[in-house]
């Protein structure tokens, strides 16, 4: 059975909660470290992801018994810590994994994410992972091409259209190229002193 289909109910993660149990995976914490971790990298600017809403994300995280909490006295003062439970994990990672296999080379909110966690995966799962979405663009850019060729008697405004995004996707090509060598050579490993936290 898919990690998603706990009890015969797919457990789904908006783009909001894709970011949060990721960040709880990577370090137990509240949600002012949360948020902090989200400042920090500048999320914001690369995802879609609120200022208010941390704290609906992670009350729907542990409803769908993604995580849980437990209280602690800081200060005089009383702090709920966060934790991924062991079906979060499972959620997780077979999310990061389909958002990565099946990347279309779009500027995709998700995949910034889903590569963000890329080290969950095992070495298998990113070499699987990269090839199968490098495949479907090259398909694509190729296919593209074709119909570019077919319609190079039209306008500029027409080949632009298919000018664009075969330039686009080339660079992803590019990209894709590079992590899987990477990848291959040993990178990619990453452990929580590499974030400084």
């Amino acid at each position: 059975m898919s990690p998603l289909e706990e009890n015969n109910n797919i457990v789904s993660l908006n783009h909001a909660e894709f970011i949060v149990l990721g960040l709880i995976a990577e370090n137990s914490s509240h949600a002012y470290n949360i948020n902090k971790r989200i400042e920090e990298r500048g999320m914001r600017g690369w995802t879609n992801i609120g200022r208010s809403s941390i704290y609906r994300v992670i009350k729907s995280l542990e409803e769908k018994g993604l995580t849980d909490k437990w209280i602690e006295e800081v200060d005089n003062r009383t702090l709920k810590v966060y934790n991924i439970t062991e079906m979060g994990s499972r959620v997780l990672k077979e999310k990061v994994f389909n958002v990565i296999k099946e990347f279309i080379g779009k500027n995709d909110e998700d995949f910034y994410v889903a590569f963000s966690m890329l080290p969950i995966l095992s070495h298998e799962e990113k070499i699987e992972a990269i090839s199968n979405s490098l495949n479907i663009i090259i398909k694509h850019k190729k296919e593209l091409e074709e119909m570019l060729d077919k319609n190079s008697h039209m306008p500029l405004n027409v080949r632009g259209l298919f000018l664009h995004p075969i330039k686009i996707l080339g660079i992803d090509v590019e990209f894709l190229n590079w992590v899987l060598e990477e990848i291959k050579k040993g990178g990619g490993k990453v452990g929580p002193e590499a974030y400084g936290k």
